[in-house]
C-alpha cells in the first residue's frame, strides 16, 4: 500500500494524515491511502489561474490542439502501466480498453476536431456578423473566448482514467487550466495517469492539477469566471449545486448524474429478427461490461408484453454463459466491483427492486476467485410484476442489475421510459423505420442520446453505453441536465460568448477575420500571387468585367446538359414570376466569375477545395457586366504542412454593383519556401 499524492502548484504533496484505505476489488488487500491533509485550496485555485491559465491563453486553438494530441499519444504509449493497476478496480482488461485507451480517445478526437474546425487564433466567431446600421457601417458580431478562471472536475469512481479525460479535453482546448478530484476508490489509478501526464512535460505549469482526497474549502475559493464539472450521484449533484458560493457567485454548474437508461425493444422486432437478437446481447453486454458500473448501463428493459416471456428466456440464457472471475483472466468476461462497500449498495437496491419485481438470474458461478473476499456479485435479472412501481423507475442498482418491463404499445412504452424522469440514453431496436421514429420522437425529451439500431447496423453499431467526444454525453431530469462533449458543444461551455458592437474594421480586429464594410485592402497586386505569409486578411481584388450573352447562357446548356426552362425557354421563363425571361445559369455565373479573379500561372495557390455558404441573390439576364470583389476572408495554417487554408469571400455584382451571388472560395496557399515545412526555394 502507498499514499497517493497530489499535484499542486507544479509539485507532489505528500499528505501528513493516512486517510481513507482503498482495497483491491478482488484480494481485498489494501491499495493505497487517499487524503488531501495540507493542501492550500485556494492557493491551487490560485495557481491555475495565474500560472496556468495565461500560458493556456497565450496559445491558439490550434495549439492547444497539438497538446491534447502529443498528450494522447503519450497516454497510449504509457497505457500497459494503467491496464496493470486497473485490475485491482475490478476491471477485466476490455473494461479497462474503454477507460484508458477511450480517455486517449477523446483527446486525440478533440485534438483533430480542434485542428479541423477551429481558427488558429484565440477567438471563436459565433454565426455571421449583424448588421446594425443600414449603410453597414455599425456591425455586431457574437465571439467566444477563453474565460479567465479554473475549471473543477470531481470524478466519479468506474472511469477514473476517461472520466477525466472526457473533461479534460475540450476545457484545455478552450484555454482553461483543470483541477482534477478523483473518486476515492480508484484515485489510485488516476494519480497514476496524472504522473504519466506530468512526466511528459506536454502541459504548461498550472495546466493541470490533482487532488486527491476531499476537496475542503475549494469551492469557497470560486467565482463567477469558474466551472465545476461533477459525475455521481443526483444526491451529491443537488447538494454540490446548491453551495452557497456557487449560487452567489453564478459558477458554471454542469452534473451527470443517475441514470435508469432503457433499451426498448420494438413489436416489429420479433423473436428470430436480427434486431431481437441485437436487443438480447446488447442487454447482456450493458449489464456485463464494468460489472454494470456504467452511467450509461442498461437498467430498464422494455419488451412488448407478448414478447416477453421469449425475452427473458433468451437474457437469462444469454446470462449464464457469462464467466465471472478474477479480472487478469483473459477467459473472464465480467470482473468484480469496485468495493464491498458498491456490493453492498447493489445488493440494497435490489431489494428495493425485489418490492416490485422477481428474480430470474441472480446466481453464477465464480471462477478462480473468492467471492466471500473479492467484491463479486452475480448478473441479476429481474422481471417487473408492476411495471408502473415507482421502485422499477427511481431504484439505480449500479451493478450487473437490470429489471425486464412489459409494455402495451409504442405510446406505453415512451410513457413507461420517461416514469424515470431523465437519462442520459435509451436503445430502441426495430426493423421498422416508422416505428423506430415515433418511439424515437417520444422519448427525445427526455434522454440526451437514442441509440437506434436495425439489421443494418449490425457490425458498425458504437453500441448503447458508448459515449463519444463528438455527441453529447448528458441528459435531462435526474441524468443532471448537464451536457459533456458533444464536439464543440463541450468546448463553448468552457469558453465565454459575448456579443461586440463597433464598425467593421474593429470587429475585423477582433474576431481576426475579415467583416463586410472593412477596410479593402487592393495594393498587393493579385492576390493569388501572394504566399500564405504574406497574405493579409482584407487583401482583395476587384476584377476587370465581363458581359453575359445568349451565346454564353446556351453554350453552358449544351456542354452540361442543363437546359432549365429559365435558361432556354423565353417564353416559359417570361411567365415565371421570379425570372419574368431568360437568365443565366447560377453555376454559369460562378464559372464567369472564376474566369474573372483566378491567375493562371503556377503560384502560391495550390488548389481550390470548395465553396461555402453559396446564395444567388438576384437574377443574372443576358447583357449584364459581371465583376468581382474578391477579399482574403480567413487564414488557416496547417502547422507543418507547408500550406494555409485561406478563405475567400467572393461578391459577384451587376453593372448596378447589386449582389448576384455571394460565397466563399476556399484554397490551400503555399507558405515562403521554407517556411511551415514547404520545400526550400531551388537554386
Amino acid at each position: 500500500m502507498h499514499t497517493l499524492e497530489s499535484h499542486v502548484q507544479g509539485a507532489w504533496h505528500t499528505p501528513s494524515a493516512e486517510g481513507v484505505v482503498t482495497r483491491h476489488a478482488v484480494t481485498g488487500r489494501p491499495v493505497a491511502a487517499v487524503s488531501s491533509d495540507g493542501v492550500d485550496f485556494g492557493a491551487i485555485a490560485a495557481y491555475a489561474r495565474d500560472i496556468g491559465g495565461p500560458a493556456l491563453r497565450s496559445m491558439t486553438f490550434h495549439e492547444r490542439a497539438a497538446l491534447l494530441k502529443a498528450l494522447g499519444q503519450h497516454l497510449m504509449a504509457e497505457k500497459e502501466g494503467l491496464y496493470a493497476l486497473s485490475t485491482a478496480t475490478g476491471a477485466t482488461r476490455n473494461d479497462s480498453w474503454i477507460d484508458i485507451e477511450g480517455g486517449a480517445g477523446v483527446l486525440l478526437g478533440y485534438a483533430s476536431r480542434g485542428r479541423r474546425e477551429l481558427p488558429d487564433g484565440h477567438v471563436l466567431l459565433d454565426g455571421e456578423p449583424e448588421m446594425l446600421a443600414r449603410d453597414g457601417s455599425f456591425i455586431a458580431a457574437h465571439i467566444a473566448t477563453a474565460r479567465h478562471g479554473v475549471a473543477i472536475q470531481v470524478n466519479a469512481f468506474n472511469f477514473p482514467c476517461w472520466g477525466a479525460l472526457e473533461k479534460l479535453a475540450p476545457a484545455l482546448l478552450a484555454g482553461m487550466p483543470t483541477i482534477i478530484k478523483p473518486a476515492t476508490p480508484t484515485a489510485f489509478l488516476t494519480e497514476a495517469m496524472v504522473r504519466c501526464i506530468v512526466e511528459s512535460g506536454i502541459l504548461p505549469d498550472g495546466a493541470l492539477q490533482l487532488v486527491c482526497g476531499g476537496v475542503g474549502d475549494l469551492f469557497d475559493h470560486l467565482g463567477g469566471q469558474d466551472l465545476v464539472g461533477f459525475t455521481g450521484s443526483a444526491t451529491t449533484a443537488a447538494h454540490l449545486r446548491a453551495q452557497p458560493t456557487l449560487i452567489k457567485r453564478s459558477v458554471r454548474f454542469n452534473a451527470e448524474a443517475d441514470s435508469l437508461n432503457a433499451a426498448i425493444l420494438g413489436s416489429a422486432a420479433t423473436p428470430g429478427t436480427d434486431e431481437f437478437d441485437l436487443f438480447v446481447a446488447e442487454v447482456v453486454r450493458e449489464m456485463t461490461v464494468k460489472a454494470g458500473q456504467k452511467c450509461t448501463a442498461i437498467r430498464r428493459i422494455l419488451v412488448p408484453t407478448p414478447q416477453l416471456d421469449t425475452a427473458t428466456e433468451a437474457i437469462a440464457s444469454a446470462l449464464a454463459e457469462v464467466r465471472t472471475g478474477d479480472p487478469t483472466d483473459e477467459a473472464t468476461d465480467m470482473g468484480a466491483l469496485v468495493g464491498i462497500a458498491q456490493r453492498n449498495e447493489v445488493a440494497a437496491a435490489v431489494t428495493t427492486l425485489r418490492t416490485a419485481a422477481e428474480v430470474v438470474v441472480d446466481t453464477c458461478t465464480f471462477h478462480e476467485v473468492d467471492p466471500s473476499v473479492g467484491a463479486f456479485l452475480a448478473p441479476t435479472l429481474l422481471r417487473a410484476t408492476d411495471p408502473n412501481a415507482p421502485a422499477i423507475h427511481a431504484t439505480e442498482a449500479f451493478g450487473p442489475v437490470a429489471t425486464l418491463v412489459g409494455y402495451e404499445g409504442p405510446d406505453d412504452a415512451v410513457r413507461l421510459a420517461a416514469l424515470g424522469e431523465g437519462s442520459l440514453v435509451a436503445s430502441v431496436y426495430s426493423g421498422d423505420a416508422d416505428e423506430a421514429a415515433a418511439i424515437t420522437l417520444g422519448i427525445a425529451a427526455h434522454h440526451g442520446r437514442v441509440h437506434v439500431v436495425d439489421a443494418s447496423v449490425a457490425t458498425s453499431s458504437t453500441g448503447h453505453g458508448s459515449p463519444l467526444p463528438m455527441l453529447v454525453h448528458g441528459g435531462p431530469g435526474r441524468a443532471g441536465g448537464g451536457e459533456e462533449m458533444g464536439g464543440l458543444r463541450g468546448l463553448r461551455h468552457h469558453l465565454q460568448t459575448t456579443a461586440v458592437q463597433g464598425s467593421p474594421d474593429v470587429l475585423t480586429a477582433v474576431t481576426g477575420q475579415w467583416m463586410p464594410g472593412a477596410t479593402r485592402h487592393v495594393d498587393r497586386g493579385h492576390p493569388f500571387r501572394l504566399h500564405f505569409d504574406d497574405l493579409e486578411v482584407g487583401t482583395a481584388l476587384r476584377t476587370g468585367s465581363r458581359t453575359v450573352t445568349l451565346d454564353d447562357i446556351e453554350g453552358f446548356a449544351e456542354s452540361t446538359g442543363d437546359h432549365f426552362y429559365a435558361h432556354m425557354d423565353e417564353e416559359a421563363a417570361a411567365a415565371s414570376p421570379i425570372f419574368g425571361g431568360r437568365v443565366a445559369h447560377g453555376y454559369l455565373v460562378l464559372s464567369l466569375a472564376a474566369g474573372l479573379f483566378v491567375w493562371p500561372d503556377p503560384g502560391p495557390v495550390l488548389a481550390n477545395y470548395g465553396i461555402d455558404r453559396c446564395r444567388f441573390a438576384k437574377p443574372t439576364y443576358p447583357g449584364d457586366t459581371l465583376i468581382v470583389w474578391l477579399t482574403a476572408k480567413r487564414k488557416t495554417l496547417r502547422a507543418g504542412a507547408g500550406y494555409g487554408e485561406v478563405a475567400w469571400d467572393a461578391q459577384v455584382l451587376n453593372q448596378d454593383d447589386e449582389v448576384v451571388a455571394a460565397y466563399d472560395v476556399l484554397t490551400m496557399v503555399a507558405n515562403r519556401p521554407g517556411l511551415n515545412g514547404a520545400p526550400e526555394e531551388v537554386a
